[in-house]
């Protein structure tokens, strides 16, 4: 299948237990089942909603032939690989945490799925990696490109530092 005819899906990844460990192996499981990925740069975030160990977060981007319930279940078993403890609340520490965002210009939410997140318009560590990699992508809901979205949120966004690490 050519790539600019299959879906362009972007995922988060974020990481504050061994950050430098997950990270990779997040974007390696990733590669491996989806193929050559687009990455942001990796930043550096404080934790959110509770006091805890700094962040590591970047997104992903890839064109995939897979259905939306097909890339879901793979980034859940990815988290379980990597040791994602569900059993803790929401806001907590984390080895590794990946959130589907976009599905091409899908809209959904049922079955445990949000399409578009709702975390891109809420957090700095989802939408400015994510305008780094798709800035002229659009919000299906909101009209606006995501460099657009990102101009609005940065003045409020907080403490967000660009933190030199190799993907490989």
């Amino acid at each position: 299948m050519n790539q600019q005819t299959t879906p362009y899906v972007t995922v988060s990844i974020g990481s504050n237990i061994n950050r430098e460990f997950h990270i990779r192996q997040a974007v390696s499981a990733l590669t491996t089942h989806f193929g050559e990925l687009v990455c942001s740069p990796v930043y550096e975030t404080a934790a959110v909603g509770f006091d805890g160990e700094d962040f590591l977060n970047l997104v992903v981007g890839f064109h995939t032939p897979m259905g939306v319930y097909a890339v879901s279940s793979i980034l859940k078993a990815i988290e379980d690989e990597l040791g994602r403890d569900r059993s803790q609340p929401k806001f907590s520490a984390r080895s590794i945490d990946l959130d589907l965002l976009n599905y091409d210009d899908l809209t959904l939410d049922e079955s445990g799925i949000q399409i578009p997140r709702h975390e891109i318009l809420k957090n700095a560590f989802v939408l400015k990696p994510l305008s780094d990699i798709d800035g002229t992508g659009v919000h299906p809901q909101l009209g606006k490109s995501y460099q657009q979205l990102w101009t609005e949120m940065k003045e409020s966004a907080g403490r967000i530092d660009v933190y030199q690490m190799d993907l490989n």
